[in-house]
């Protein structure tokens, strides 16, 4: 049995217990491998310049089962706009109010306090979302 360049994409699937389609390795090609925290349509778009008879419908419904099976988490961090990060580990984000670019923050970059002293809650999980703008010469 050869291996493909896609193999370890096909791997980390069956893993997570999706069956590896051609469409959903192509999507997760891009969505799994990348820094951004794209939308559906943003990966729709980007899937369909080389895999162009994937449809959108399918970008949803795999980007879900991805979601389901903890491969990326669905965010909103702006209204009305859902996006997909593939870092599913504890982190925090920094989002740029000029750009609306969105950048992952380390988790230990910051500190909350008294999270399980909250009052009539059970808290499951929790991220912080800094808003702003990036100062003059600093990169991504």
């Amino acid at each position: 049995m050869s291996s493909t360049p896609q193999q370890p994409l096909i791997d980390r699937l069956e893993r997570a217990g999706i069956r590896p389609s051609a469409q959903r390795v192509a999507i997760a090609a891009y969505v799994l491998d990348t820094k951004d925290h794209p939308t559906a349509d943003q990966v729709w778009s980007r899937v369909k310049a080389e895999f162009p008879m994937v449809s959108r419908a399918t970008v949803y419904n795999t980007l879900q089962t991805f979601r389901e099976h903890g491969l990326v988490q669905q965010l909103v961090l702006a209204e009305g706009s859902v996006v997909f990060d593939p870092n599913v580990e504890p982190h925090h984000h920094f989002v740029d109010d000029e750009t609306g670019i969105i950048e992952d923050i380390p988790w230990q970059a910051l500190r909350v306090g008294k999270v399980d002293e909250l009052e009539g809650v059970d808290v499951r999980e929790y991220m912080v979302v800094v808003r702003g703008r990036r100062k003059p010469g600093r990169r991504r």
